[in-house]
Order: C-alpha cells, then sequence, then structure tokens
C-alpha cells in the first residue's frame, strides 16, 4: 500500500475531510488506514461536500475487494491499482467514480 502515492497511512477521518475537501471537486479521493479495524484501509471520495468512505481490504487468497452499495456484486482484484481503475468508472456500487487522486506528501 505504501508505494500508492494516494496512500496517506494513518490519517484520521476528520483530517480526510479536510484534505478532500480544501480540494473541492467531486471524485477527489485517497486511501488511508481504517480507524476502527486493524489491517483494513479506506478509499475516502468527495461527493456533493460530503465524504463517502468505502472499506478496503485483502480476502483469502490475496485479492483485493472494496465494499459498495448493498445490491452490488463484490468484485476482486489482484492487486490495488487495478481496483482504483475500476472504480474509476461509472456506476461501480460507489457514490462518484475516483477522477482525482490526492497524493500524500512524501
Amino acid at each position: 500500500m505504501e508505494s500508492l502515492s494516494v496512500y496517506h497511512g494513518a490519517i484520521t477521518k476528520d483530517t480526510t475531510v479536510r484534505l478532500l475537501s480544501s480540494v473541492g471537486k467531486d471524485g477527489s479521493f485517497l486511501i488511508r488506514n481504517s480507524e476502527t479495524k486493524p489491517g483494513v484501509y479506506c478509499i475516502c471520495v468527495l461527493f456533493n461536500e460530503c465524504v463517502y468512505t468505502y472499506r478496503l481490504y485483502q480476502a483469502l487468497g490475496g485479492s483485493w475487494v472494496a465494499e459498495s452499495s448493498p445490491g452490488v456484486q463484490k468484485r476482486y482484484f489482484r492487486n490495488v491499482k487495478n481496483l482504483i481503475a475500476a472504480l474509476q468508472k461509472p456506476d461501480q456500487g460507489i457514490a462518484m467514480p475516483l477522477l482525482f487522486p490526492v497524493n500524500a506528501e512524501k
């Protein structure tokens, strides 16, 4: 995960909201550690001035999956980059496609 430019590590939900709101563009996104579930990550995306958060985790066998809206079939990906690429398209079970990466400061 550390090799992804959009991975911000252990930032809080409040920090996430500030970062994405400061960009102010629907579809701005980043990845952070979950505050409540160890070993789980969150993809956070801005839409209509709200930040939507979807858990991202590694399933048995090593594939990656992101939670989505109820009724949307789970899709498994070989790596997180492929998962992000899929979520950049419309109608993937999240509030807004991932359009504008918010890169972490190195």
